[in-house]
């Protein structure tokens, strides 16, 4: 199968999920990544904003915002064809949607951080395969922003319902794979 092939199913797939169930898988995918080494020694933490579909990562958010460590959400620049990080401080105030419907920080709270300073980065994924191969949405967006934290050795983990799990995903050269895959 090809890649938007792949994408249409999962995609379809996540919208019939209910509700309730994503609620309850994503606190479980929670639980899971608050218990990570890697979570827990991290100072400053990159996290996706999820849409209605995707693993929530709202309330992760929030959490780890209470716990006094540095948040890190991306900011899409369409016409430069990029993400960059920023830093989230307050998550009810500071957020409105983006491009593509993402929320994201509002101009006026921007603030650029450089990827040497992220220590853990949580991505997204419409479908993952068990060697952390991932399929975004197909903008490629992601994959060149992880390719420039590549050289940082950053840890990549990606969130996940099972459904969202494939045993093998069709992989080109500038696909970068995850560390690490929790998923519920």
């Amino acid at each position: 199968m090809n890649k938007t092939v792949i994408r249409e199913r999962i995609l379809r797939k996540l919208k019939e999920q209910r509700e309730e169930l994503k609620r309850k898988k994503s606190l479980a995918i929670k639980k899971q990544l608050f218990s990570q080494d890697l979570f827990l020694q991290a100072d400053t933490i990159m996290f996706y904003i999820a849409n209605d579909d995707e693993v929530d990562t709202k309330d992760m958010i929030k959490d780890v915002l209470k716990m006094g460590k540095k948040v890190v959400v991306p900011v899409t620049l369409v016409k430069e064809n990029k993400i960059i990080p920023c830093q989230l401080k307050d998550f009810d105030k500071e957020l409105s949607k983006g491009p593509y419907g993402i929320y994201q920080p509002k101009k006026q709270f921007i603030r650029k951080v450089l990827l040497k300073t992220i220590d853990l980065i949580i991505v997204p994924g419409v479908a993952f395969d068990r060697l952390g191969n991932r399929l975004g949405r197909g903008g490629g967006y992601f994959d060149r922003f992880l390719a420039k934290l590549r050289k940082y050795n950053v840890p990549m983990l990606g969130l996940a319902f099972k459904c969202q799990i494939l045993n093998k995903l069709p992989v080109l050269p500038h696909d970068i794979p995850v560390t690490k895959l929790i998923f519920a």
